[in-house]
């Protein structure tokens, strides 16, 4: 699959061109990045270029600040905020899905205990040649272990 080289997060966008996109001055643009609002990418000379996302979050910094009166401060506090509630609902998807993963490696366990545990009632003797429940091997797929019995001819 290829990526879109011009996606939301592709800088190409000048700080006059910025501005303009977004209804803000040039300065208060500058004035942004000095403050860690909005961080463009920069070219090897040190200029500016922003995305579209920088674009819309400056749009958002200005609704904030106007509509709503959130002084500099408080913005940059709301933002962070933001990125941290990205990033934590991140680690718990990743988390959520290490839970799915184990949750299913126990099943197999357990599944793996109880036809031991059946075979063990019926007075079968694990380990011993030509018996059943002694030819089971261990096979590891991905993260998860699942028993299979081993083919008899091969031994």
């Amino acid at each position: 699959m290829s990526r879109d080289p011009f996606g939301d997060d592709t800088p190409v966008y000048v700080i006059s061109v910025a501005a303009q996109l977004s209804g803000l001055h040039p300065q208060t643009l500058r004035t942004y990045d000095r403050l860690g609002l909005v961080c463009p990418g920069r070219t090897a000379g040190r200029g500016r270029r922003y995305s579209m996302r920088d674009i819309v979050m400056l749009r958002e910094i200005q609704r904030l600040s106007q509509e709503e009166g959130i002084n500099l401060s408080g913005i940059k506090h709301i933002l962070e905020l933001q990125r941290d509630n990205v990033m934590l609902r991140d680690e718990l998807g990743k988390a959520h899905a290490a839970l799915d993963e184990l949750a299913n490696e126990l099943e197999s366990t357990r599944a793996v205990a109880a036809r031991l545990a059946q075979q063990r009632r019926r007075g079968d003797a694990a380990g011993a040649p030509g018996v059943p429940g002694a030819d089971l091997v261990p096979i590891r797929r991905t993260s998860v272990v699942v028993w299979q019995e081993r083919d008899r001819k091969q031994d």
